[in-house]
């Protein structure tokens, strides 16, 4: 059964905050190899500018995830997550993610194609600080096939 095309517009959250530690910073540099010491040491993070350690530009997709789990888990949109591919991910940054920073996310169903048996899923999260201010864009595609 394809996605449930009529799911496009829906948003889901805020959802609970989420905290940037310095813990998760460096075990997601590790994971993808991101070597600056920026994202190790507090001092090379502050000699560069920033109040505590900085984020791989991609780690605010862990916080977009979290979000985006609400839609591939609601049974009114209808996603198998068995069934789904990752097709693409887009990050717009307003600012970089600092230790310390905690983020609320709201995620938004944009679109829903579908094609030859696939449903191209693409949501946008937003990620905001607690002031409200936006922080980063992630926008992710998911390639859902049909069950055969």
């Amino acid at each position: 059964m394809p996605v449930n095309p009529e799911a496009a517009g829906r948003s889901y959250g805020p959802f609970e905050p989420y905290e940037v530690t310095r813990v998760k910073i460096r075990e997601f540099a590790d994971a993808v190899d991101a070597y600056s010491g920026a994202h190790r040491e507090v001092a090379v993070a502050q000699a560069e500018g920033y109040l505590d350690l900085v984020a791989p530009t991609t780690f605010a997709v862990v916080i977009a995830q979290r979000a985006e789990f609400h839609v591939v888990t609601d049974p009114e949109v209808g996603v198998d997550f068995s069934m789904v591919v990752h097709g693409e991910e887009r990050f717009t940054h307003v600012r970089p993610l600092i230790a310390g920073d905690v983020i609320t996310t709201t995620v938004h169903i944009e679109e829903i194609k579908q094609r030859a048996g696939i449903s191209m899923v693409t949501t946008r999260a937003e990620l905001v600080d607690l002031d409200g201010a936006p922080v980063s864009t992630v926008t992710s595609t998911l390639a859902v096939r049909e069950a055969a």
